[in-house]
């Protein structure tokens, strides 16, 4: 009998089994985090939708997308949990001080140049910005040369 067949086999079963128990341990959470949905929370749904559970009722979870607006799901149509978005500090005071400094130190705020500097025209296109080629009304037969 060949002992290689066997192990073979063996091998390929367990590669299977170990792929089947992360999706089965993955399906066990999602539908351990859908049963324990309760209102105030953030939820994505699968197709994207970003919302507030507002009510959960048998199988149907009820969702906020914007203040008013509510909408009904299912509840397997809830994919994940979304974490609240963190506060960012209050820096703004401090960027507006930094460019009132900056306006004090003689800058213009119009787009016109001062007297001293010379004016530059920006053209709308590019096509100005090169030569243009010369049109040629020869004809060149299939070995490139010129014909009469």
């Amino acid at each position: 009998m060949d002992y290689s067949f066997l192990i073979i086999l063996a091998l390929a079963f367990g590669a299977m089994w170990l792929m089947t128990s992360r999706t089965r341990k993955q399906q066990k959470e999602a539908a351990n985090f859908r049963a324990n949905l309760t209102p105030g929370q953030e939820v994505m749904t699968g197709s994207g939708l970003f919302a507030t559970v507002v009510d959960v009722e048998d199988d149907v979870v009820t969702l906020e997308t914007s203040p008013g607006v509510t909408s009904r799901w299912l509840r397997p149509a809830i994919a994940k949990l979304v974490d609240p978005p963190v506060a960012v500090e209050d820096d703004e005071d401090d960027e507006l001080e930094d460019e009132d400094e900056l306006l004090d130190d003689d800058t213009l705020l119009d787009d016109e140049p001062a007297a001293d500097e010379p004016s530059v025209e920006v053209p709308d296109d590019a096509s100005s910005l090169t030569e243009p080629r010369e049109r040629t009304t020869e004809r060149r037969d299939d070995e490139g040369t010129p014909r009469a």
